[in-house]
């Protein structure tokens, strides 16, 4: 059987070159495919008259200059808002137009942990970038540190010299594998709602029911040491307490039902 010649060899490799440049992720915003995230409550006041919350994933439905119409993915509401009211997203985790201050509110709301990160423009050095990270602490205040990442002239990253990526994205993988000198690993991005798969809570909070605490007194031996079968919505004695006691004696073997039935009967 004949070889290939070499001109379909070039050919074929030339492709399969194409298409891992086509596959690869870049490292910086040019790409065009992002998601947009709301950066305020908007109108401001109360959450009750907010159509548009901080956090929310929007759709843009009309960009009229700086006046953008969109609607919340998490609720659908519509409004009319500043098109700096919001903030671009990059492969879940490089946010464009967004301050320090604002990263750090971003980190803070329900649903990011310890380790919930995203990368941004630096605001005080043109071109480069910050990475910021909710810390595992209880004190509100330092709770989310902040880490100049560099770029060399060849286009490499890094945030300790020692340590240089070809992306930001070889960084972001790297660090969620080991901290390295960073105050914890990077986990998840930060979380936008209706963007990371954590479901909306829709109208009010589930109410919490507990029974009162069981009084001694107004309990019957024939509650626990009864063979019918009860009723454990009714009775004061729940299930898991009958068989609790009944193994607990059986165990001990101190006493039989018997005498048991005269002490909670005296």
């Amino acid at each position: 059987m004949g070889s290939r010649s070499s001109k379909d060899k070039q050919t074929s490799e030339a492709s399969f070159l194409l298409s891992q440049e086509e596959n690869a992720e870049p490292s910086t915003v040019g790409d065009n495919r992002h998601i947009v995230v709301s950066l305020y409550n908007y109108p401001s006041g109360g959450p009750a008259d907010c159509s548009i919350h901080v956090g929310e994933r929007l759709n843009i439905l009309s960009q009229e200059g700086d006046w953008w119409k969109v609607s919340s993915t998490a609720t659908g509401k519509e409004s009319y808002i500043p098109s700096n009211y919001t903030a671009k997203v990059f492969h879940r985790w490089q946010f464009e137009g967004i301050s320090r201050e604002k990263a750090e509110e971003l980190l803070l709301l329900p649903y990011n942990q310890p380790g919930s990160f995203m990368i941004r423009e630096s605001q005080t050095c043109s071109g480069a970038h910050s990475l910021s990270i909710k810390r595992n602490t209880s004190s509100i205040r330092g709770s989310v540190k902040h880490y100049r990442i560099h770029q060399l002239q060849n286009g490499w990253f890094y945030i300790s010299p020692r340590l240089t990526f070809g992306s930001l994205s070889h960084l972001v993988d790297h660090y969620s594998e080991m901290a390295d000198g960073l105050c914890c690993l990077l986990r998840e991005p930060c979380f936008i709602l209706e963007s990371n798969n954590v479901p909306m809570a829709t109208g009010p909070p589930p109410i919490a029911v507990r029974k009162a605490t069981l009084n001694w007194k107004d309990v019957d031996s024939s509650m626990i040491f009864s063979k019918d079968k009860v009723d454990t919505e009714e009775s004061l004695v729940s299930e898991g307490l009958r068989e609790a006691i009944s193994s607990y004696l059986f165990m001990t073997d101190d006493m039989n039902c018997d005498n048991c039935e005269l002490n909670w009967n005296s």
